[in-house]
This record gives C-alpha cells, structure tokens and sequence, in this order.
C-alpha cells in the first residue's frame, strides 16, 4: 500500500471512535446536574424513593441529583414540567400511582399521560392495608362484607380525597364486593386515618407505611392487605383476594419516567443504574422498613404498566360515576 493511501487509512481509523462518540448521546451523558421532579410536597413515597435513589445514582454517574419538589394537582403540576423540559435525560419525573388515577378523573389533561413520557424503571411497591376501628365488631374481610350488605348505604370509607390511590382502593374493594358504601375524602391520609380510628368511617385502605404504629398500638385493625401476594412487614395478613374477592389487586407503586423523546441510549443508561442500585442490600432493607419492595423493570415494561394502570384505573371512576372535573 502506499504511503499516502497507509496515512489516509489510519487518519479514518483514528476519527471512528471519536465519530461513534458523537453519534452516541450517552457518551459523554451527565453533562450536568440532573433534576428529579416530584409533584408532591417531601415525605410522600415517590420523593421517598426518589431520594433513595439519587445519592446513589449521582455517585454512579459522576453527576449531582437533584430533587425538586413541585406539589399540585395530584402530581399534574411535576408532570408537566418534566414533559416540557429538553429531552435529553435531565430532567426525570418520580411518580406514584397518582399518575393514573389524577388523568381518570380530569375531563382534559396537559399531557398525554402514555405518549408524552418514556419509562426508565419502576422503583417499589407499597400495599394498601384494608384496616376498621378496633370499635367496628368485624374481625376478617368477609365479616366487612357481610355488615355492609346488612346495612346498604349506611357504610362508609374514608381516602386521602378524591382520585387519591386510597379511594381507588375503596372504590375497586365496593365494585368487587358488590356493596353499597359511601365514600368521605379527606385532605389527606392522617385526617382519614383519624376518623376511621374515632369510627366516624368504618373502614379505609391505608398505605401500609402509614398505618404500622397505628396497628402495633391497637388503634386500627388490619383485616388485609391490597395486593396480590402476602406483605413482608405483615406475613400473617392475608390478602383480600385469598381472603374474599379472588383476583383482587391493587398496589402503590413507583416508578421513574423521562421526557419521551429522550435517546433510548440515555433512557437505557439510567435504567441500568437505578437497577443496580435497586438491587442493592441497604436500599432494600430501608425500603422494607417503608412496607415496601424494590421492583425494578426494564423501560418498556413500566412503558406498558403505565398503560395497563391508566386503562384500570379509567374503568373504575367509570363504574364508579366520577365525573370528570
């Protein structure tokens, strides 16, 4: 080969890692501080579990993350930042499953809840911990059942207020159950745990993380938990689908979620991080002192659970005539 044509062949094999770099946004990805929004006030489980993650991920990354909390509307507020914002994996969003649940009771949305955010993972999973007034003379879910078609419209139940996660518990507990019960929203999870303990409400489906001293103090009563499979903090509960109502499921749950054009290389990236660091024994220990489980997923799988939850979540403030607000 000759010499000029020998330089021009390694000048091209010189440029190509340098040309796959350019052509690969996740190179050289954080260029700077990364913002996770969570439109709640601090406290609630998506900053929770946001906070977990991001001294961990921010190590990982080589990057500061940042939490940004902007509270309102159900989680509409947060929501609507992230989907405005550059898609190039910056700026994150942490929700809850107030992201299905705020868009089935609003007649018009900002966003398109599926279309317009891309997942990265999902984060836990919390349940909901059916609990009565130790007052109230029910002992299991069958007993609740009985009483509130002894007594049809004369049973009520509290949630943190309407299109809440709780009352999306009570209501699909009344539709499956067939019962006649009345819902009563509060501002919040304390004030319908408050009446509930003083029997003013016979029942409400509590985060679990929420109701542990109440329980261990022998102020409320648990008669089962939400989901699907037994709760680790309380393996002697049962759930409410092996107890009484066969298939019945419904969890908090977490997840993190970005623009939707952000490049699938990032998308990727972060999803491969916040794995791990789900993973990990501390991270897990701290989530189970929170009644909650680690469940991370690939993109595509809380991309098509998002879907999934929306449409559920939609067919029951159907059935349960929620007009849209």
């Amino acid at each position: 080969m000759k010499l000029p044509l020998i330089i021009a062949a390694f000048a091209a094999a010189s440029a190509l890692p340098a040309l796959a770099q350019k052509n690969d946004p996740a190179a050289d990805f954080p260029k700077h501080p990364i913002r996770i929004v969570v439109g709640f006030t601090p406290g609630g489980q998506p900053d929770i579990y946001a906070r977990l993650i991001s001294i961990k991920l921010g190590e990982a990354l080589g990057q500061q993350v940042v939490i940004d909390n902007r509270p309102g509307a159900g989680g509409i507020i947060g929501a609507q930042i992230v989907v405005g914002a550059l898609a190039d994996g910056h700026t994150l969003l942490s929700v809850s499953s107030a992201h299905v649940t705020a868009p089935a009771v609003r007649a018009k949305m900002p966003y398109d809840t599926v279309k317009d955010l891309a997942g990265i993972t999902r984060t836990a999973n919390a349940t909901y911990v059916l609990v009565v007034p130790p007052s109230l003379a029910v002992k299991s879910v069958q007993d609740l059942i009985a009483l509130a078609r002894a007594k049809p419209g004369q049973i009520n139940f509290s949630s943190a207020g309407n299109g809440s996660g709780t009352h999306f518990a009570g209501e699909m507990f009344k539709q499956s159950a067939g019962i006649d019960v009345v819902h009563i929203p509060f501002k919040g999870i304390p004030e319908s745990l408050t009446d509930t303990i003083s029997g003013r409400v016979q029942f409400t489906m509590s985060p679990i993380g929420s109701s542990v001293s109440l329980l261990k103090d022998g102020r409320l009563r648990a008669l089962a938990v939400t989901s699907l499979k037994r709760s680790s903090l309380y393996p002697e509960l049962p759930t409410i689908a092996e107890a009484a109502l066969p298939g019945f499921e419904w969890d908090s749950w977490g997840g993190i979620l970005a623009p939707a054009k952000t490049p699938r290389a990032v998308i990727n990236r972060l999803n491969r991080e916040m794995v791990k660091i789900l993973a990990m024994p501390d991270i897990i220990e701290r989530l189970h002192g929170l009644g909650a489980e680690a469940t991370p997923s690939t993109p595509a799988e809380l991309d098509a659970y998002v879907a999934r939850q929306l449409q559920i979540a939609t067919q029951i403030a159907k059935k349960a005539g929620i007009e849209p607000q």
